[in-house]
């Protein structure tokens, strides 16, 4: 594979390393919220705020960390034939998942950006008591899910370097 794709696969795969790992820690602080909320609602007076911010959380926390796991391989596959073909046949097919995801998630991230950029416009709010702006939100949404982006099209390129019968890091058989 070109130098230039080895360099964008590293740097991509080196920055999702990077978040993932700070994602994989926000469990932590979602159960806290958790917690909290549980505590508060059995001895004090509910507060409204817990429960929505602990989803705002859990969203951040599966699209920040999609790209990780992603680059891990942690994602589910259905592995009815595909443990039995070579790994030819295998980068083949995963290349062709790959791109059909890549062209998904380019029609995401063009709907989060206009979803952000309406909540940016209008100081879009939570429908519910507390009535948050959804604005930071939809920001994390939108870095990772461009993240993910870009995680794709790097596992698309280490795919069809499989395909090929190559790994991507040196230029030698698989």
């Amino acid at each position: 594979m070109p130098k230039p794709v080895r360099i964008y696969v590293r740097h991509v795969e080196a920055v999702n390393r990077v978040v993932g790992r700070f994602a994989m820690y926000m469990i932590f602080a979602m159960m806290g919220l958790l917690l909290y909320s549980s505590i508060s609602k059995t001895f004090f007076t509910p507060l409204s705020w817990t429960l929505e911010m602990a989803q705002f959380s859990m969203a951040a926390y599966y699209l920040l960390g999609g790209g990780y796991s992603m680059q891990l391989g942690a994602h589910v596959r259905m592995d009815l034939l595909y443990s039995r073909w070579s790994s030819k046949g295998q980068g083949f097919t995963d290349s062709m998942t790959s791109f059909c995801l890549v062209f998904y998630l380019v029609f995401l991230l063009y709907g989060s950006f206009s979803s952000t950029g309406y909540a940016l416009q209008y100081g879009e709010e939570s429908y519910s008591s507390w009535a948050p702006y959804m604005a930071p939100i939809k920001i994390i949404m939108a870095f990772g899910i461009a993240l993910m982006l870009l995680q794709a099209i790097a596992t698309f390129f280490r795919d069809l370097a499989r395909a090929r019968g190559l790994t991507l890091n040196e230029e030698t058989p698989a």
